[in-house]
């Protein structure tokens, strides 16, 4: 019971430190002047990812790299198999093919060179700032290309997706002060600080209780349980029939957690791969992005059908991984 609630009560905080953080950064970002394009680029483009983030890096800092890794990649799969495919089975979507050719590249090329960095390398400091250069260049790309009008980016629309769930995370130069504005971003770290560590105790004493591998809990539990903000912003675009906003919030979340959170977590507290992970759970990540790209491009839209597949797929994953009797 104790670990029910130490999982359970750490994902609401963190769910609830999240909001308050992006809410309180948003408005400080306005009285600096800061650019609403930029605001949703990065500060609102960022706010789901923020579980997933606090998660990987109490894990890592944990000596846990089953967690920190594990949700990770757990994430990933959990954004493509699930949530994309419950948006899919929600209503059928349209892809505009222009966006997914420029961005659903780099989500397999960000795919392939985790696969890469697991067989090849370690997450070290080194790779950490190899990743994040690479996602600060990539947001530089996508500045420019929302200011051209060349056509929405995955960056954009994962930021679009958020601010459209919560009409309170867009920017609207409301002309507040910054004193309540900087409380809530402190109250709100304060929170994903404590909330992430209750949530990671509990995941990893859950292992231990149902004995079975740390990377298990954090490709399932903890990937699942810190992706609950995509899966409720991408079911809301669906609803909404805003087919390019939900794949987009997924494929840019997926984006975000390779380069972003693998980059944070390698920074501060460089951690193993576990080899389990390297030899197949990241091969099945860099296969489910491929396969979903097929579907976009040939179908030129995602349909209830493929959408039930990839949720099939999905299942068929989880009884492969979870150990058996």
């Amino acid at each position: 019971m104790e670990i029910l609630l130490s999982i359970v009560g750490g994902l609401i905080v963190l769910t609830f430190g999240a909001e308050l953080l992006v809410r309180g950064a948003v408005r400080l970002a306005e009285r600096f002047g800061v650019s609403p394009l930029l605001i949703g680029l990065t500060i609102v483009g960022f706010g789901t990812s923020t579980p997933e983030l606090v998660t990987s890096v109490q894990g890592a800092l944990a000596g846990s790299p089953g967690i920190a890794v594990g949700n990770i990649v757990g994430s990933n799969l959990f954004n493509i198999l699930v949530i994309l495919a419950i948006a899919a089975i929600i209503s059928p979507m349209p892809v505009p093919k222009g966006a997914i050719g420029r961005d659903g590249t780099l989500v397999i090329v960000t795919a392939a060179i985790f696969v890469a960095v697991g067989y090849l390398w370690t997450l070290d400091r080194l790779v950490g700032v190899a990743f994040l250069a690479m996602l600060a260049g990539y947001l530089t790309f996508a500045a420019m290309q929302e200011r051209r009008g060349g056509g929405h980016t995955l960056a954009y629309e994962k930021g679009e997706a958020l601010a459209a769930a919560d009409p309170g995370l867009r920017p609207d130069h409301g002309g507040t002060g910054w004193l309540v504005p900087l409380a809530l971003a402190l109250a709100g770290l304060v929170l994903l600080v404590v909330g992430g560590r209750f949530f990671v105790t509990g995941s990893i004493e859950l292992a231990r209780l149902l004995g079975i591998s740390e990377a298990v809990i954090g490709l399932t539990v903890v990937a699942a349980g810190t992706s609950m903000p995509e899966l409720a912003t991408s079911a809301i675009a669906a609803l909404r029939r805003q087919g390019d906003v939900a794949i987009g919030n997924v494929l840019g979340s997926n984006i975000y957690n390779l380069l972003g959170i693998g980059g944070v977590t390698a920074v501060i507290s460089p951690t193993d791969i576990p080899p389990e992970i390297v030899s197949f759970d990241s091969l099945v990540m860099l296969a489910a992005s491929a396969v979903l790209l097929a579907m976009l491009f040939t179908g030129r839209r995602l349909s209830r059908t493929e959408g039930a597949a990839l949720l099939g797929a999905y299942l068929v994953y989880l009884w492969w991984i979870w150990p058996q009797g």
